[in-house]
């Protein structure tokens, strides 16, 4: 009673004593909870497991912060209905899947590449449920897959064709390359085995001069580069001290000076009387004769000192090819023991063709005229060996060459036979002034074959008149120029067949026309121009002609036929006269004479059945004469002509075909 006197107060002094908090206690097995039917669970009973009681105000604070505020509901339900099903929205949609037949009717790159497709069964069996629509875009597709099937092809040729010329002319360059290392070995033995002969030990020794001379001359055939430099010094120095020898000696490759002698005297050839000084010069490959002369003296020095000595100079005079030349030794070639032969038993005669010139050396110097002989038989042995290697190395290379440009045609076989069975020359053809041969005419017809595969006309066109041009130069070579021709000849049919085929496609159209006669007249197949174009032409009037339907009335029938007849005639007249020469009309009159027939046996059949003078067959033979008037604004009158086939009333035809040819008119 205190208690609830004094009131409810929270702020109540802690208990002076702790409850006592018992100790562990072991639990044999889980207690067990029974669930309530709202889901709560119903609390245990044990004592064991039971709280002490608290107090009134901890009984007030458990009630107030248990309250709960906005509790949400409990979602948990398993008794709810299940979801409906919902459509999906991809069935509201229009199927986008092709029909069967348009899938069944799709080009199937794989089936095509088959070998052993068969086109037609192939094309039954895909195209059996196909429209008209799947049709026509299954054959677009054909078509697109054709051209770039073609043009991949092209490509692959040209870019094979490249290949195949590189690797042509890195094997060319590899055999020249080949052969100056062969040449250029060559020499580096003989240079190595010359500098190997040195004097041995035994040898008395020479002075120190001779030692330092000997040792340059070992240092400089050591060496291939030091030997064609030594070469070349040599060379200068023989322009610089004979006048004029530059002229006779050019500079070339490997040319040097083997001997070099004087105090020589130029004899006349009759008496024998000393005419003038020479001196004479040994070359691998030529022989020099220089003459001395006095040199004058220069006025102005002259002036001033009256004692200038007269000088004399060295001039080049006559120079020959070793290979034209031969020297005879006159000591052996005289007999008797006169004083003739005393006095020119040292001398000696160079002849060349149908000349002979005499030369006579000091007795004193008698050696030199040996040491000229044996170094003039040696060099001449020497430099016909190297001509006849080089001879023997371009008549294989000329007979390889030729081989291979006749094995490049299947068509040439016989000739190519002839090539291996026979021997000549390399052949040279020049071309803006630079000769070639014939692995560059092999090169220009790939070239050529590759612009027909590109159809470029123009430079192909082009290619054939130059390679013609090329071939109607060697007069000097009837095979090769031969094995050319039939190359050309070849080439030039396959071009001349494209364009005609171009041709015949584009003959309604003035300019594409007239540029593809151009290149036929141009390879020389004007006659393949003209029978292609007005063959083209008649199967257009043929075709257009079916096109006339005869539905029961005649009159309008005739008036198809008769205008779609020589409007075809005159416009093929038209472009004629501007694509073909004027020498070349008389065909295409002719053949529009041959068209008007085919019309007048039309016209009589289909006038057989009308009665003769009326008014049917008079509008009808009217309207095909008013038509045919049409053929004024070219220059031909067929009005007299038409009908010249319909019988008349005696059994005989209106127009006799032999009376009125004289009616066409130009």
């Amino acid at each position: 009673m205190a208690d609830r006197s004094k009131g409810i107060s929270l702020r109540q002094k802690k208990p002076n004593r702790r409850e006592g908090i018992s100790g562990a206690k072991q639990i044999s097995k889980p207690t067990s909870r029974p669930n309530r039917p709202d889901g709560t669970i119903e609390p245990s009973n044990d004592a064991s497991t039971q709280r002490p009681k608290a107090g009134g105000t901890s009984d007030l604070v458990k009630r107030r912060y248990s309250t709960r505020f906005n509790q949400l509901p409990e979602f948990n339900h398993t008794d709810a209905p299940p979801m409906p099903n919902l459509p999906l929205p991809q069935q509201h949609r229009r199927s986008r899947t092709p029909s069967p037949a348009k899938q069944k009717a799709s080009v199937d790159i794989t089936a095509l590449r088959d070998p052993r497709l068969q086109a037609d069964k192939y094309s039954t069996t895909i195209l059996a449920d196909a429209s008209d629509t799947d049709l026509r875009e299954y054959q677009s597709n054909l078509r697109r897959i054709k051209n770039r099937t073609s043009t991949d092809l092209q490509l692959n040729v040209y870019q094979n064709r490249t290949q195949f010329v590189a690797i042509s002319k890195e094997a060319e360059k590899l055999k020249g390359e080949m052969r100056t290392l062969r040449g250029l070995i060559s020499e580096l033995t003989a240079s190595l085995g010359a500098a190997a002969i040195s004097p041995s030990p035994l040898e008395p020794r020479v002075s120190s001069e001779d030692n330092t001379a000997r040792a340059r001359k070992k240092a400089n055939r050591s060496s291939v580069a030091n030997l064609e430099a030594m070469w070349n010094t040599q060379l200068y120095a023989l322009w610089k001290s004979v006048e004029g020898s530059q002229k006779y000696l050019p500079a070339i490759p490997g040319r040097h000076v083997v001997h070099e002698t004087g105090h020589w005297v130029e004899l006349d050839a009759a008496t024998w009387k000393a005419r003038r000084p020479a001196h004479i010069f040994l070359l691998n490959d030529q022989l020099l004769i220089a003459t001395k002369k006095k040199r004058r003296p220069d006025p102005s020095v002259a002036n001033g000192n009256t004692s200038q000595e007269t000088t004399t100079k060295i001039v080049a005079d006559k120079c020959w090819p070793l290979q034209e030349i031969d020297i005879q030794d006159l000591s052996s070639a005289l007999p008797g023991h006169g004083g003739d032969r005393d006095e020119m038993s040292n001398a000696i005669c160079i002849r060349h063709g149908n000349e002979s010139f005499t030369y006579r050396i000091d007795k004193a110097a008698g050696v030199e005229k040996a040491n000229l002989l044996l170094a003039f038989r040696r060099t001449a042995d020497e430099l016909r060996r190297v001509l006849k290697a080089e001879t023997e190395e371009n008549n294989s290379k000329s007979k390889s060459n030729e081989e291979y440009f006749a094995s490049r045609d299947q068509a040439l076989a016989r000739e190519a036979e002839n090539v291996k069975a026979s021997d000549r020359p390399e052949v040279l053809i020049e071309v803006d002034g630079k000769h070639q041969n014939l692995r560059w005419v092999e090169g220009q017809i790939d070239e050529l074959d590759s612009e027909v595969a590109l159809q470029k006309f123009e430079d192909a066109v082009r290619h054939v008149e130059k390679l013609r041009r090329i071939s109607k130069s060697l007069k000097g070579n009837s095979l090769a120029q031969e094995l050319i021709s039939a190359k050309v000849n070849a080439r030039a049919v396959k071009l001349a067949d494209v364009v005609a085929q171009r041709l015949v496609i584009t003959h309604s159209q003035l300019t594409a026309t007239k540029s593809n006669v151009a290149w036929l007249v141009r390879l020389d197949f004007d006659d393949r121009a003209r029978e292609s174009y007005l063959k083209a032409r008649t199967d257009v009037i043929a075709q257009r002609a079916r096109l006339c339907i005869f539905e029961g009335d005649l009159r309008h029938y005739i008036f198809q036929l008769s205008y779609v007849y020589f409007t075809l005639i005159k416009h093929t007249f038209l472009i004629y006269q501007q694509c073909f020469p004027q020498p070349m009309m008389s065909a295409c009159v002719k053949w529009a004479k041959e068209q008007l027939d085919k019309f007048n046996v039309i016209l009589a059949r289909q006038l057989s059945s009308v009665q003769r003078h009326s008014p049917t067959w008079k509008d009808c033979m009217d309207r095909a004469r008013e038509h045919a008037m049409m053929m004024d604004e070219v220059g031909l009158d067929f009005k007299n002509l038409v009908g010249a086939g319909i019988p008349d009333e005696d059994g005989g035809t209106l127009r006799d075909y032999k009376e009125n040819l004289e009616g066409i008119r130009i």
